[in-house]
């Protein structure tokens, strides 16, 4: 690989336990193919190493995984290892637990025992013999329930030395609080971008008052999710993009890591071009106005 640029002066820094990662990081999601999981044609194996590797040439050091994240023909585990490995000293690798996919790519949720096998698969992917945060991802019909048993055998694989650090993911303020009840919490891994709702805004303002890292998915995607951006966006949006003379995708991610020093903006892509505007997005800087005015489209979104 060529020589790493440091893009930390543009983005800042944040404390994830004991490693300290750039605030701009990548998301692994759609290295494997056009959309995620097997909906998409699978990506070319070479350009999605390329892509690994260049983040680690900017700055990132910081990579958001999972085993679930698998087409037909590509796991982003095993790319990352292939592309990375012998890692950095500073890479932080976060995966998650609990969803998990059969070989057939069918979905399952595994029970507190079966977490073990989650993580130790992970290991096996990654080549890793200690993995650096892990979250609980809590499935959508557990936002309202307890996360307790699951997140104490969290704890316990913490306590054998697989796991450094804990993380929590789409969970609650009292999820939150139930978790930090029976082990330390790096980070909370929540949906969040320009439209997000007061409840949303409150959890991510308690993770800066609490010290935690606020890593927000779909920031770019908004409303389209896993399928990506919308094909239109806010005129709102549009015309900061266009004061700027940078893309809808940009300001998006420039507004959420502008709501606070703790916020790690994970942006996935397979496109090197992409790559390269995410990262730029961490040094543009929206004006007060500009920002009141994104923010103000939360209310209506909600």
């Amino acid at each position: 690989m060529s020589p790493r640029t440091n893009t930390a002066p543009a983005t800042g820094t944040w404390r994830l336990g004991d490693q300290t990662v750039n605030r701009v990081g990548f998301g692994a999601m759609r290295l494997t193919g056009t959309a995620p999981f097997d909906r998409g044609v699978p990506r070319d194996r070479d350009r999605a190493i390329g892509v690994l590797r260049r983040a680690i040439e900017v700055g990132v050091n910081h990579i958001d995984t999972a085993a679930f994240y698998f087409s037909a023909t590509r796991s982003a585990n095993e790319l990352i290892n292939r592309a990375l490995a012998p890692y950095p000293e500073d890479l932080v690798i976060t995966t998650k637990v609990w969803p998990g996919r059969d070989p057939s790519g069918a979905w399952w949720w595994a029970t507190p025992a079966q977490l073990r096998g989650q993580v130790e698969e992970n290991l096996r992917q990654l080549g890793l013999d200690h993995l650096d945060v892990v979250n609980l991802r809590v499935p959508p019909s557990r936002r309202t329930g307890s996360i307790g048993e699951h997140f104490g055998a969290l704890a316990e694989l913490r306590d054998a030395g697989l796991v450094s650090h804990l993380g929590v993911s789409n969970v609650t303020s009292e999820q939150l609080a139930e978790a930090l009840a029976i082990a330390p919490v790096v980070c909370v891994q929540n949906p969040y971008g320009i439209g997000a709702s007061s409840e949303d805004r409150a959890l991510l303002q308690l993770c800066g008052e609490l010290g935690l890292g606020f890593v927000p998915f779909f920031a770019i995607a908004g409303s389209g999710r896993e399928a990506g951006p919308v094909v239109s966006d806010h005129e709102a949006v549009c015309a900061v993009a266009r004061a700027h003379g940078v893309s809808v995708a940009q300001v998006r991610l420039a507004w959420t890591l502008q709501q606070g020093p703790h916020v790690l903006a994970i942006p996935g892509t397979g496109d090197p071009d992409h790559l390269a505007q995410n990262m730029a997005a961490g040094a543009l800087r929206l004006s007060e106005d500009e920002m009141a005015r994104l923010t103000a489209l939360r209310s209506a979104a909600a």
